[in-house]
């Protein structure tokens, strides 16, 4: 398997991309650390994998929005493994409503603690064990308006907000990383399609395999990830950028 002995933490796993992230790099022999809001979500991802894959993801319970979580998040990994070779910060709060006052103060702060404030405090905590493995990566899940775009969205200031300060906080950590050999780069997606990993329609849908029209795959984001952790060290990736149809 190509990833066998890779060490991988993906948040945000309980649903959508991240349970995939974790599904996939599973099934390609990594051991997959994930967390969701409740470990009971988490666990949810580990027990509908198919097959040996599911004895190598292990599940945990972290809340992005509260530092004590993400603490305790990295400590038990730490129990488990003595690195971590990729981190994908893939968890955050989703908030729509065009208009600042369709929020409540609470949910505004949640969805700007849990995406920006938690991608920080990821990154501090694994940081150890990021520099303990010989092929450290991070991976950040931005979304196409963490760049500047607002086409078509629906999303709250508060979620644009969110995303462009953990675009900010990615650009600074790949330049301040990179000559310790840790490599940190970031996927820019509009809205895509959510197959499953198990599904027919995930064996039918990667890259060159959709007509224009269609949305962006979680298989070709996935892939795209793949492609990165794979390159040589010398490589370093930045980020992929992705045109809104």
């Amino acid at each position: 398997m190509k990833f066998e002995n890779l060490r991988v933490v993906v948040t945000g796993a309980s649903r959508y991309f991240g349970r995939a992230l974790a599904i996939g790099f599973a099934h390609l022999g990594a051991e997959v650390y994930v967390s969701a809001r409740t470990v009971d979500a988490a666990e949810r991802t580990r027990t509908e994998v198919m097959g040996s894959a599911r004895d190598r993801i292990h599940a945990f319970g972290c809340d992005l929005s509260k530092p004590a979580d993400i603490r305790e998040f990295a400590r038990h990994v730490g129990e488990r493994t003595d690195r971590v070779d990729l981190l994908v910060n893939n968890g955050a709060r989703w908030l729509d409503g065009l208009e600042l006052d369709d929020a409540s103060d609470d949910e505004i702060v949640e969805t700007i603690e849990s995406t920006a404030g938690g991608t920080v405090l990821m990154v501090k905590h694994f940081l150890p064990l990021l520099r303990a493995s010989s092929r450290p990566d991070i991976v950040n899940m931005v979304a196409v308006c963490g760049g500047g775009s607002t086409f078509g969205s629906t999303a709250h200031e508060a979620f644009y907000a969110a995303k462009g300060a953990q675009a900010g906080f990615a650009d600074i950590l790949a330049r301040r990383l990179g000559p310790a050999g840790v490599r940190v780069f970031s996927l820019y997606p509009p809205d895509f399609s959510t197959s499953d990993p198990r599904s027919a329609e995930w064996e039918g849908m990667g890259p060159g395999r959709q007509s224009a029209e269609e949305k962006l795959t979680t298989q070709a984001l996935f892939e795209c990830i793949v492609y990165a952790v794979e390159q040589p060290r010398d490589c370093f990736i930045r980020s992929f950028h992705f045109e809104p149809r």
